[in-house]
């Protein structure tokens, strides 16, 4: 469980740094936004004879009404459970003749939706996607069977101490904002939820004027027009309703949850940024030197290599479309917890009050630079590399001009932003486990 929360945190951050080894190494992308504002990416990528889709509709749980954790997340997973013309069994027969697959899920920002399929599936593939997204029926039997599956996901989920941890820091430093409740919502909620909750969610929510459409592979601007064009500019637009942000960042906090346990879990850090804040680069660069690059980080210097202390440790600038956060997450004996802690934020001082050297400099912008390209070598990849750039609206020459932007930041940066973002006194503090344990006793 510790793995799958690592990527979590880092999974946006990755998708974002990607850039080709050269120009040119991304075919060319068309953008259009369709007359109902639904924003079309197309990217024509004739290596195999495949195409991949990605939907992402702005209906993440940060819209989660009060008291319905959850709602977004359910609703996305229950838009594949079948529609008024086909049930969700009729549909994976489908999907299975084709040798194609359709998932989907919600995260804190948008509900995301990939179809893989053969190039000669498209306009039927297509059509079962268009029709759940556009006119789901959020069947009981099925919507109830899915909410178990949630439930014991969360029950699950529960066991693990790290997954305890972060989502207790999220509770404690967001408070009862948007962003405070995990995606898939409490055992509680979940429970809560009716089929009128999702049914009126979707209708709010799943409009083409709130969504992505990127298509890459083997297809051309002409097939798009006659294959899939038509079905979309059916699809009607509606005003979405205004959000009403819940934002703002706790103050200092500590949780201590006793376990059990041998170890202890811990994660703690403070308020972030929006992906769209500018700084968000030297905040890259800065955390790869500070826990971010593993091995070669100062963290794991400090308090696995020279100590022995954590079996693990890294850190984070987890962004997002609002208010990101940074984050440290460490696990060790419960006796070196605290004293694993301190050291936290000693390192943490440190590269706010001394400028990074220049070797540390040059590897982490070398490595973030240098080592992304193979990121880009699938079509999923690619298609998701697209749809978060067009989210977060970075522009389509985005990958041209990331290289620069990485290789212009000077040790200056990095040091101001750790000034700024970086608060060794006003922080968050998460453990799990058995921290009254002194020196294994």
């Amino acid at each position: 469980m510790r793995q799958q929360i690592r990527k979590a945190a880092l999974l946006l951050a990755l998708l974002l740094w990607i850039i080709p080894a050269a120009a040119g190494a991304i075919p060319p992308v068309e953008r259009t936004v369709l007359a109902n504002g639904l924003t079309l990416i197309t990217c024509e990528d004739h290596s195999l004879p495949s195409v991949t889709m990605q939907f992402l509709v702005e209906a993440g749980s940060r819209r989660d009404p009060e008291n319905k954790g959850g709602l977004a997340y359910l609703t996305a997973r229950g838009v594949l459970q079948g529609t008024t013309g086909r049930d969700a069994a009729a549909i994976q027969e489908e999907l299975d003749f084709m040798g194609a697959s359709l998932e989907g899920s919600a995260s804190e920002d948008y509900a995301v939706f990939g179809l893989k399929l053969l190039k000669k599936d498209l306009a039927k593939a297509f059509s079962l996607l268009f029709d759940q997204l556009s006119n789901p029926a959020f069947p009981g039997a099925e919507i109830e069977r899915e909410r178990q599956r949630i439930i014991a996901a969360i029950q699950s989920q529960e066991e693990d101490p790290l997954t305890v941890a972060a989502r207790e820091f999220q509770k404690s430093l967001y408070l009862n904002f948007a962003y405070g409740h995990p995606a898939e919502g409490t055992q509680e909620s979940v429970r809560r939820l009716s089929l009128e909750d999702l049914r009126g969610f979707h209708d709010q929510f799943y409009r083409p004027n709130n969504g992505i459409l990127v298509i890459v592979g083997d297809i051309t601007a002409a097939e798009i027009k006659k294959a899939i064009v038509p079905s979309l500019a059916r699809w009607q637009k509606k005003a979405v309703p205004a959000e009403k942000f819940r934002g703002g960042f706790s103050g200092k906090k500590t949780v201590i949850i006793e376990r059990n346990t041998t170890q202890a879990s811990i994660v703690m850090g403070n308020g972030g940024v929006s992906r769209e804040n500018p700084d968000y680069y030297a905040l890259v660069v800065m955390n790869y030197i500070l826990g971010g690059s593993g091995f070669g980080s100062r963290l794991f210097d400090e308090i696995r290599v020279k100590r022995g202390y954590a079996y693990s440790v890294d850190s984070a600038f987890i962004p997002a479309k609002k208010e990101g956060s940074f984050q440290v997450f460490l696990q060790t004996k419960n006796s070196t917890a605290m004293e694993s802690v301190g050291l936290t934020l000693k390192e943490i001082e440190r590269i706010r009050e001394a400028p990074v050297s220049d070797t540390e400099l040059q590897k982490a912008k070398s490595y973030l630079v240098g080592s992304f390209p193979m990121r880009l070598d699938t079509q999923s990849k690619l298609a998701r590399f697209l749809t978060q750039v067009e989210y977060y609206r970075l522009g389509l020459d985005y990958p041209d001009r990331y290289p620069a932007i990485i290789n212009a930041i000077t040790k200056n940066d990095v040091q101001r932003v750790a000034r700024n973002y970086l608060d060794p006194k006003d922080y968050v503090l998460v453990v799990v486990g058995n921290v009254k344990e002194k020196d294994g006793k």
